[in-house]
């Protein structure tokens, strides 16, 4: 099974995920650290590290994948372009997918999450650029190919036990 995360930055999508995938022995592929790797390696942050990510990402998901292993992809999947890249990927390979989504719904935890982040981000020389603003322009409603596939949305502002119980249910279904 693919499971792809969702969410603004600083939403929690990272948390869950690692909770999750140590809970259920699933990997869990951030796309934010392989752009930092891009990032590092000397690419341009003018260049399109973002989609390089993804792609990087699709990548190594299809291998775990075709050797019949679960997978959770963290990443924003902001806009349906994105989100169908992983129902795609599903489909080609023969796996199920599934999204959750996370939003914070307490503005002021959101914004200390972002600050921790950010600081994080430049300890490890990525560039710290206004994700969460470019996120919130470009973040889309779901419709298409990933409008139709099995989703959650979860809340980050309320117990992370709760989420994880919640997600785990989603994907037992």
């Amino acid at each position: 099974m693919l499971i792809a995360m969702a969410g603004l930055p600083g939403a929690g999508k990272s948390t869950l995920a690692e909770v999750v995938g140590a809970r259920r022995k699933i990997t869990v592929l951030s796309v934010d650290q392989i752009e930092t790797a891009i990032l590092q390696a000397g690419i341009s942050a003018g260049q399109p590290t973002g989609l390089a990510a993804y792609l990087v990402a699709e990548a190594l998901a299809e291998s775990v994948l075709m050797h019949d292993r679960d997978i959770i992809i963290d990443a924003v999947n902001a806009v349906d372009p994105a989100r169908e890249q992983w129902v795609n990927l599903a489909e080609r390979t023969g796996s199920g997918v599934r999204f959750i989504e996370i939003v914070c719904s307490d503005r002021e935890e959101h914004k200390a999450r972002l600050v921790e982040r950010a600081a994080k981000r430049e300890l490890t020389g990525a560039a710290a650029l206004n994700a969460v603003e470019h996120n919130l322009d470009e973040y889309s409603p779901w419709t298409g190919a990933s409008g139709a596939v099995a989703r959650i949305t979860l809340d980050s502002a309320g117990a992370i036990g709760v989420n994880v119980e919640r997600a785990v249910a989603f994907l037992d279904a």
